[in-house]
């Protein structure tokens, strides 16, 4: 069977061995194609499509009857495939989330506040509950209101401040955050009208990461950019009415790339209630729990896919397929969700570039340095590994990649540094060979190692418990002591001091010896011996 799948390019992807029936899955430009040979081959009784049949299911949240929005993306049908996942959390960049209120506080995973630098993400503002519950409040629990993604945790970032102000500092901050905590699915319901490299580098660098990152076009009814929507690798998301119109205060232009309910917005608010929002502010995290029942269905997508099947399966509202009101339309969750079902993954040939940026060169180090180390994939890096005259001396998974080499535990010799990065397809990189010397001043230990036994003197009488202490002292510092009694070994101390307590009550009368043995760093060894009697 896998012989003739593979044959016309289809993959065996389960079988109800009871009724002899396998589920395959086929390239979507070949499927006409591939039903058409298999139906004629004598072994195999039929082929067919695997149908969807739709429930109309209806979640039990004793509001959901008056969100527009869900039925309006067809969300209902969708979630008879995926719900969401534990797997696939949203980060929302906004001004925290309420941690008690009942349709969040099972949903919320620990995240991060950029304007206290702590781990308190209660909402400063109140703005931040209401996104967050429009991507994903907990759904079917017969409690307020549902999610879109209610399955997907949520990771609030605290980013906007009680006056409703953020800085771009703080939201690039807040993307390369999720995106080094392996969230691909990032929201921003906040914008300003200045473009920013900052914003344009944190962006990349969480899309380089695997991220889709999703924000609002604001709300100024104007077609004048803002920024992060506009930045490249940005979905835009505008705001629909719930007769697919425009809303009247979303911004729009040739920088929107789709649309989503975002006028009377029924969802949750700080203190534990509900409330109806209006904005561009509501279509992102709408569009980003989409996103997330895409992943959720289909875990091997890239982010490209993800985009890209949110794009092509929207409802196209505008005269053409993409319009500056709805970019490529408003979307379309159950379409998404079975488009994501048949993708099959991208493949990624490319190896990803690294290069070590420091040290330079032909360069002469000493002493503790970091190995500094550049890498870039247009679908991620997994992860760098530095090697050290051909062995592997650490790996690195965060982004920037660094790795401290203390050099005086090696010979003063020249040593060839090699970096590999691997992408989360697999294929590797390799960087240029750097070659540095390392030369540090040796030290050579002349001191004499010095051994005490503190306890006792030589000759002296013992009772019935005793405790025997020693101390070493030497210039390079001591890195172990040993004990032994009448030539055992019984206790071992990897400091310049040794305390051994000795249960002397059974020993019969007579002559004992014990000795204090002490090492330096330097490998000299010490050793003083004394003879106690009982």
């Amino acid at each position: 069977m896998d012989k003739l799948l593979h044959s016309h390019g289809a993959a065996t992807a389960g079988e109800i061995e009871n009724i002899r029936v396998h589920r395959i899955t086929v390239p979507e430009h070949a499927l006409e194609q591939v039903k058409k040979a298999l139906s004629k081959n004598p072994n195999i009784q039929f082929v067919e499509e695997n149908f969807i049949a739709e429930s109309g299911y209806v979640p039990n949240d004793e509001r959901y009857s008056s969100q527009w929005h869900l039925p309006m993306i067809s969300a209902p049908d969708g979630w008879d495939l995926t719900t969401g996942s534990p797997s696939v959390p949203i980060a929302i960049i906004d001004s925290g989330v309420d941690s008690t209120h009942p349709d969040l506080a099972g949903n919320l995973i620990a995240g991060y506040n950029f304007l206290e630098n702590n781990t308190d993400t209660q909402d400063v503002l109140g703005h931040g509950t209401a996104v967050a519950g429009s991507a994903a409040a907990i759904t079917d629990n017969i409690t307020g209101v549902a999610g879109v993604a209610g399955d997907s945790p949520i990771m609030p970032l605290v980013i906007l401040d009680a006056n409703d102000y953020a800085t771009y500092y703080d939201i690039a901050r807040a993307m390369n955050y999720a995106a080094d905590q392996g969230v691909r699915i990032i929201n921003i319901s906040i914008g300003g009208s200045s473009y920013s490299s900052t914003l344009q580098n944190a962006v990349n660098y969480a899309w380089n990461k695997g991220a889709a990152i999703f924000a609002r076009a604001h709300n100024y009814s104007t077609d004048t950019p803002y920024y992060p929507a506009a930045c490249a690798n940005v979905v835009a998301v505008s705001a629909t009415t719930s007769s697919d119109t425009l809303a009247s205060f979303s911004n729009y232009g040739d920088w929107i790339d789709i649309s989503a309910p975002g006028a009377y917005i029924l969802t949750t608010t700080r203190g534990g209630g509900y409330g109806n929002w209006n904005g561009t502010s509501f279509s992102s995290p709408i569009t980003a729990g989409v996103a997330a029942l895409i992943l959720s269905a289909n875990p091997s997508l890239t982010n490209a896919q993800v985009v890209d099947i949110l794009t092509q399966s929207a409802d196209a509202l505008g005269s053409t397929r993409f319009d500056t009101y709805f970019g490529y339309g408003r979307v379309n969750a159950l379409e998404s969700i079975l488009t994501a079902l048949g993708a099959a993954p991208d493949e990624d040939t490319i190896d990803p570039s690294v290069a070590i940026t420091s040290p330079q060169n032909d360069t002469t180090v000493n002493g503790s340095l970091t190995v500094s180390v550049s890498a870039a994939d247009e679908r991620g890096v997994d992860r760098v590994e530095l090697y050290v005259d051909g062995e592997l001396f650490d790996e690195d998974i965060t982004s920037p990649y660094s790795f401290f080499w203390d050099t005086t535990t090696d010979a003063n010799d020249t040593y060839e540094l090699v970096a590999v990065a691997y992408d989360t397809a697999g294929n590797s990189g390799q960087s240029g060979v750097i070659s540095v010397s390392v030369d540090n001043v040796i030290f050579k230990d002349t001191g004499a190692l010095i051994v005490t036994i503190s306890s006792h003197k030589d000759g002296a009488s013992i009772g019935d418990l005793e405790k025997v202490q020693a101390s070493a002292s030497d210039d390079s510092g001591i890195s172990r002591m040993e004990l032994f009694l009448d030539g055992e070994l019984k206790a071992v101390k990897y400091k310049s001091e040794l305390r051994w307590n000795w249960n002397t009550r059974k020993l019969s009368k007579g002559a004992y010896t014990f000795s204090v043995k002490a090492f330096d760093t330097a490998g000299n060894e010490g050793i003083e011996t004394i003879t106690v009697y009982k």
